[in-house]
């Protein structure tokens, strides 16, 4: 099968860790036999006047670039952020219609594998009916929890999806939302993402803490996620306030930034944890494998998630997970013996975070189980529904 993977959400030289997960479905699809991947991912041409860096710092990426075994195409297409976000789809599809156009003649692809319904999707599907190539679309989160709140690009959400050759979703939360946005009863596969068994193993706890320089006795909570609203972390340190005198010395280290930095030192100061808390920024994932290991819980307190990554990486290394009951999470922490799950609010974060931190836990189990839907796992599920979904709708395809 020869595939065009079509995606905005993939590693690159300016950034090696953007849309790992993405990555990691599309080269383990690629390494299965008879495959054939390449894959386009456009960015955004930013005016160099406009004061933005991760948007410059993209737009000056090559047009053509190897990311592991895959080659990795860089169309352009214009942005302004938030600004310009009806109209992103279809400036992607534009800026990326010659590149696809001429790699389709030159390739001749069997079908086009999306990500992220829009903007990516939408210009996708644009792009597969004007060249008759069948498009499957996959669903990640924010593209079904978010955008489908703004009156303009609902539609072109919906008609991504019923437009589509095959859809699927990361949880079974994401799909049944899927379905309340499409207004109709379409097919939807769903296919939660793996856990990379190169990068996230169980090591010991005490061995992870030597290997950081981490106290063997205090009691340790990693948090791992972007300093966003909508990862509350502020819950969290506002839980941590209210078990602290029963565990002294308990740490809790939060790795992610963004714009919500400055309030969460505020808070931290506020509540006087200086001592407790601590935001160190982003770490590799080579890091963050010692990290979970070495910590008693981590702990994600997200409004909405598709299929929330973090949690998966610290069950692999054996550490429980404290998190809200919200999208795809209850499937992942689907057993006690995986974790807790608790209420979006610090009351019940904090009395989620007692009650794990006062048992004991089978770390190696939580790991074994966890590691056992590996990326080769997806890759098939994945190759699956191409073979049987795609032709079966190859022929609906028109151009527009």
């Amino acid at each position: 099968m020869r595939v065009l993977a079509f995606t905005n959400l993939f590693p690159n030289g300016a950034d090696p860790t953007f849309g790992v997960f993405i990555y990691q479905r599309i080269v383990h699809l690629s390494r299965r036999a008879g495959n054939f991947v390449e894959v386009v991912a456009p960015v955004p041409f930013f005016p160099r006047w406009l004061p933005a860096k991760r948007w410059s710092a993209v737009s000056q990426l090559p047009a053509t670039e190897r990311i592991g075994p895959l080659t990795v195409h860089h169309p352009r297409y214009f942005l302004l952020p938030k600004i310009s976000m009806p109209l992103h789809g279809l400036f992607m599809y534009w800026g990326s219609l010659p590149l696809v156009r001429k790699l389709h003649a030159e390739k001749k692809f069997d079908c086009i594998d999306a990500h992220f319904v829009y903007p990516d999707g939408f210009a996708a599907v644009l792009l597969g009916r004007r060249l008759g190539i069948p498009v499957m679309v996959s669903a990640r989160g924010t593209d079904i929890n978010s955008y489908p709140s703004h009156a303009l690009i609902r539609p072109m959400v919906r008609w991504t999806l019923r437009k589509a050759a095959a859809c699927v979703a990361v949880s079974a939360a994401l799909k049944e939302k899927m379905t309340e946005v499409c207004g109709e009863d379409i097919s939807i596969h769903t296919i939660p993402n793996g856990v990379d068994t190169d990068r996230f193993w169980r090591t010991d706890i005490g061995e992870a803490r030597e290997a950081l320089s981490l106290s063997k006795t205090n009691r340790l909570i990693v948090a791992v996620g972007s300093l966003t609203e909508t990862k509350r972390h502020q819950l969290l340190i506002r839980a941590i306030r209210g078990i602290a005198p029963r565990y002294p010395g308990i740490q809790l280290f939060i790795f992610g930034e963004g714009p919500c930095r400055d309030a969460l030192e505020r808070l931290v100061q506020e509540l006087g944890l200086v001592e407790q808390v601590h935001l160190p920024g982003k770490i590799p994932n080579e890091t963050l494998r010692l990290w979970f290991s070495a910590a008693d819980l981590s702990c994600l307190t997200s409004a909405r998630e598709g299929w929330p990554n973090v949690v998966t990486e610290s069950l692999a290394c054996g550490t429980p997970v404290v998190a809200t009951r919200v999208g795809g999470i209850p499937e992942i922490l689907h057993s006690p013996e995986l974790g807790v799950l608790v209420e979006e609010t610090p009351e019940s974060l904090a009395a989620g975070l007692e009650q794990a931190l006062s048992r004991s836990w089978n770390r190696e189990a939580i790991s074994r189980q966890t590691r056992a839907r590996t990326w080769d796992v997806v890759a098939t599920e994945v190759e699956e529904v191409l073979m049987t979904q795609i032709p079966k709708r190859a022929d609906r395809t028109v151009e527009v």
